[in-house]
C-alpha cells in the first residue's frame, strides 16, 4: 500500500497567550506536496487557545471523512456510467462522550447535494446504494469508529 507523511511543527517560542498566560498550541502541518496549514485546538474546545483563521483537529478529522466519502462516490458513480457536474457536501461532526468516558467525534453527518448531468439520470434508491458502496469502500471510514450517517436528497 502507500504510506502518508505529515510533519507537524511547533516552537515554544513566543507561544505563551499574553492574557492567560497559557502555552499556546498554535502550530503547522506541512503536508508531504509542501502544503502549509495553520493548525491550533478546536474553539469549541479550547476558546482561549484557538486561533480562529486556523484548522482544528476535529474539523480536519470530519473534513477527511467528507473528502474521502465524495471522491468514492466519484468513484462508484463514474463505474456505474453516471457523469457527476457536481458535489457538495456540508460535514456536521458531533464531540460527544464514549461509553468509557472519553471525549471523541462521535458522530458525523454528510449531507451530499449532488448534481448528475445528461439524461443517464439515478434513482433516489440507486444514489441511496452508490452511497452504501462509497462507505463500504473509503479508507478513512474503515479506519474509524465514528458513526457517519449519509443524508442524501
Amino acid at each position: 500500500m502507500s504510506k502518508h507523511i505529515i510533519l507537524i511543527k511547533w516552537l515554544r517560542i513566543n507561544t505563551k497567550n499574553k492574557i492567560t498566560n497559557q502555552t499556546s498550541f498554535v502550530h503547522e502541518w506541512v503536508f508531504d506536496g509542501g502544503i502549509k496549514v495553520v493548525a491550533s485546538p478546536s474553539p469549541f474546545v479550547m476558546p482561549e487557545l484557538a486561533k480562529e483563521d486556523a484548522i482544528d483537529p476535529e474539523e480536519a478529522f470530519i473534513a477527511a471523512i467528507s473528502s474521502c466519502h465524495m471522491m468514492t462516490f466519484l468513484t462508484v458513480a463514474e463505474k456505474q456510467r453516471f457523469t457527476v457536474d457536481s458535489y457538495t457536501d456540508e460535514a456536521i461532526g458531533t464531540l460527544g462522550e464514549l461509553e468509557n468516558g472519553r471525549t471523541a467525534v462521535t458522530d458525523v453527518v454528510l449531507k451530499p447535494k449532488i448534481v448528475f448531468c445528461g439524461d443517464n439520470q439515478p434513482t433516489s434508491e440507486l444514489v441511496a446504494k452508490m452511497h452504501k458502496l462509497a462507505h463500504k469502500h473509503c479508507f478513512i471510514a474503515n479506519s474509524v469508529t465514528t458513526k457517519i450517517t449519509v443524508e442524501s436528497d
